[in-house]
C-alpha cells in the first residue's frame, strides 16, 4: 500500500510540473514494477501490455468515433446548429446564451470532443453575444461550460474508455448517458435563466432571427440529427455493436461533409485523417500508460487493501461511490477526464464489485465528476481553450463565468445520487 501511495505522489508531482500524464504513468508504472520485480520483468510487462492492448479490436471504436467527430467538425455544421438553437430560443431573455448551451449539446453529441466544442463555439457564438453587449462572464462561461457536455452525451470517448476498463457494455453506457446529458443541458439553461434574472445587464435584448435564417438553420441540421439517430438507434435496437456504429458514424459524417462541399480534395482528407490520428495517439498514450501504471498498482496490493478498508468501515455502495467521487473531484483539478478514469477506476474495481455497485450508474457518475474538472481551477482545460480562442477575454472573467455552471453540475451529481434511475432507466429497458 505504501509503495502505491509513493507512486501516486511521484505521479502527481510529475504532472504538476508539466509532465504529460501518459508518459508520467508509463514511467512510474515501469519503475515501480521494476522495483517490485526486476527491470527485465518490467520491460517484458510493458511490451506485452502495449502490444496486447494496441491489438484490442474493441479499442477501434475510439479512432472511428474521433474520425466521425473530425468530419463533423470540418463540415462547418456548428453555425447551422447555433442558428437552429437560436431560432427556437431567441425570443427568451438571454436567448443567445441559451442557444449556445443547446448548440454545444448538439454539436458535442456528434463531435464527441469537449475541447473541439469549446473552441468551435467560441468562434461561432462569441461574436454574436459581444455584438449584443453580453457580458464576457456570461458569454465565455456559457461556452466553456457548454463544451463539457461533449464527454456525457453519446458518442462519448470517456464512456468508451470506462466501458473497456470496467468491462461494461459500451452500447448500454451510451444509452445511459442520454437522459443525464439532457438533464445537464436543462440545468445549464436554467443556470443561464437565473444568471440573467439576477444580472439583467449581462444579457441585453436581442432581435429574433429572420425566417429565412431560421429555416436554413433547422433544415441544415436534419442530416446531423438523422446520423445521431442512426448511430444510437442502431445500438439501442441491437442492429449493430458500438464498434460497428462508430464505423457507420464515421462514414455517415464523411458523406454529410462531402454533401456540404467539404472533403472534395486530397488535401482536405489529409487534414482530417492527420487530425484524427494525432488525437487518437494522444488518447492511446494516456490509456496505455495508465494500463502499465495499473499493473504496478495491482502488484502493490493497493486495490485489495482498499477492499479490506471498505469491509472494515462497512461502507455502503452509495458511501463508497461518494468517496470515490470526492477523490475524482480533487483529481479533476489536475488531470483530464481520461486520466481520471484510467487511474481511478482500476484501483477501486474490486471494492465496487464487492459492494454491488451498478457499474453503469457509476460510470455516469465518474463522467459527470470529470466534467466538473474541465472547468475547475487550476487546470480547467475548457477555460484555457476558450482563452486561447478569445485572447482578449480575461481569465478571471471566464473562471467567474463558469462558477454557476459548476454548481449546476454538482446539482446534477446530487440528482444522480438521489435518483440512480436517471442513468439506469433506459439501459434496463434494453435488458
Amino acid at each position: 500500500m505504501m509503495l502505491a501511495l509513493i507512486g501516486f505522489s511521484i505521479l502527481l508531482a510529475l504532472c504538476f510540473f508539466g509532465f504529460r500524464v501518459g508518459f508520467a504513468t508509463l514511467l512510474v508504472g515501469f519503475f515501480g514494477f521494476a522495483y517490485e520485480r526486476s527491470f527485465t520483468a518490467a520491460t517484458a510487462m510493458v511490451a506485452q501490455q502495449v502490444l496486447d492492448n494496441s491489438m484490442n479490436y474493441n479499442l477501434s471504436v475510439i479512432p472511428l468515433f474521433i474520425l466521425m467527430g473530425v468530419f463533423i467538425y470540418n463540415s462547418d455544421v456548428s453555425r447551422d446548429l447555433y442558428d437552429a438553437a437560436y431560432a427556437v430560443l431567441g425570443k427568451f431573455k438571454g436567448g443567445l446564451a441559451l442557444a449556445t448551451v443547446l448548440a454545444c449539446g448538439s454539436f458535442s453529441a456528434v463531435c464527441g470532443s469537449t475541447l473541439a466544442t469549446a473552441a468551435t463555439m467560441s468562434k461561432v457564438a462569441m461574436p454574436s453575444m459581444r455584438s449584443f453587449k453580453y457580458s464576457d462572464k456570461l458569454a465565455t462561461g456559457t461556452i466553456a461550460a457548454g463544451g463539457t457536455l461533449g464527454i456525457m452525451i453519446p458518442p462519448s470517448v470517456p464512456l468508451v474508455i470506462y466501458g473497456l476498463i470496467a468491462e461494461q457494455d459500451i452500447g448500454l453506457l451510451f444509452i445511459a448517458g442520454i437522459v443525464p446529458g439532457i438533464v445537464l443541458v436543462l440545468l445549464f439553461m436554467l443556470t443561464v435563466a437565473v444568471f440573467v434574472r439576477l444580472d439583467p445587464k449581462a444579457a441585453p435584448a436581442t432581435t429574433p432571427s429572420n425566417e429565412q435564417r431560421k429555416k436554413k438553420g433547422i433544415r441544415s441540421t436534419l442530416p446531423i440529427l438523422l446520423l445521431f439517430i442512426v448511430v444510437l438507434g442502431g445500438i439501442y435496437s441491437g442492429g449493430f455493436t458500438a464498434t460497428e456504429a462508430s464505423g457507420i458514424g464515421a462514414c455517415g459524417a464523411a458523406i454529410i461533409a462531402f454533401i456540404r462541399g467539404h472533403l472534395r480534395t486530397i488535401a482536405s482528407w489529409k487534414i482530417c485523417l492527420v487530425d484524427a490520428t494525432i488525437t487518437t495517439a494522444k488518447i492511446f498514450i494516456v490509456l496505455l500508460g495508465a494500463i502499465v501504471f495499473s499493473q504496478f498498482i495491482n502488484l502493490s496490493g493497493m486495490p485489495y487493501d482498499l477492499l479490506d478498508f471498505v469491509d472494515e468501515q462497512q461502507l455502503t455502495a452509495v458511501q463508497l461511490v461518494a468517496f470515490i467521487a470526492f477523490i475524482a473531484l480533487l483529481m479533476g483539478m489536475i488531470f483530464e477526464a481520461i486520466g481520471i478514469l484510467v487511474l481511478l477506476v482500476p484501483v477501486f474495481l474490486p471494492a465496487l464489485g464487492s459492494t454491488g455497485v451498478d457499474m453503469i450508474w457509476f460510470g455516469i457518475i465518474v463522467v459527470i465528476v470529470s466534467e466538473i474538472g474541465l472547468i475547475t481551477p487550476p487546470i480547467g482545460m475548457n477555460v484555457f481553450v476558450v482563452k486561447s480562442v478569445i485572447p482578449d477575454a480575461r481569465l478571471r472573467d471566464i473562471f467567474a463565468g463558469v462558477v454557476p455552471f459548476i454548481f449546476a453540475l454538482l446539482l446534477g451529481l446530487v440528482l444522480l445520487f438521489m435518483m440512480p434511475s436517471i442513468a439506469t432507466f433506459l439501459p434496463k429497458l434494453m435488458g
